[in-house]
């Protein structure tokens, strides 16, 4: 019974602290100069990583489709090149899944 009350209690002290959360407001992120796309159904995954050890975080997007990954270098100042699907070993990497 204390343990329950204690982890009710946690959860309201969290609950409490999210409620003043505000974000940003959207911005369109263009690559090579044309606004980002995702391919249809259009569930995407966007994630940033320094993917060619650079040391700037690239853009990536992952697609529900066929489970490829868009993959957008950082070309520093808020821009970033034209994408391409990310490769292993020549060819489209592809994340396996149950679709």
């Amino acid at each position: 019974m204390r343990r329950t009350f204690w982890f009710a209690a946690s959860l309201l002290a969290c609950a409490s602290q999210v409620g003043g959360v505000e974000f940003e407001k959207p911005v369109r992120l263009t690559a090579g100069g044309n606004p980002i796309r995702v391919e249809s159904p259009g569930y995407a995954a966007p994630c940033w990583a320094d993917v060619d050890g650079d040391g700037v975080k690239d853009l990536l997007v992952g697609q529900f489709r066929q489970g490829k990954i868009h993959y957008f270098k950082n070309l520093g100042g808020g821009k970033l090149a034209s994408g391409e699907w990310l490769k292993a070993e020549g060819a489209t990497a592809e994340v396996p899944g149950v679709w």
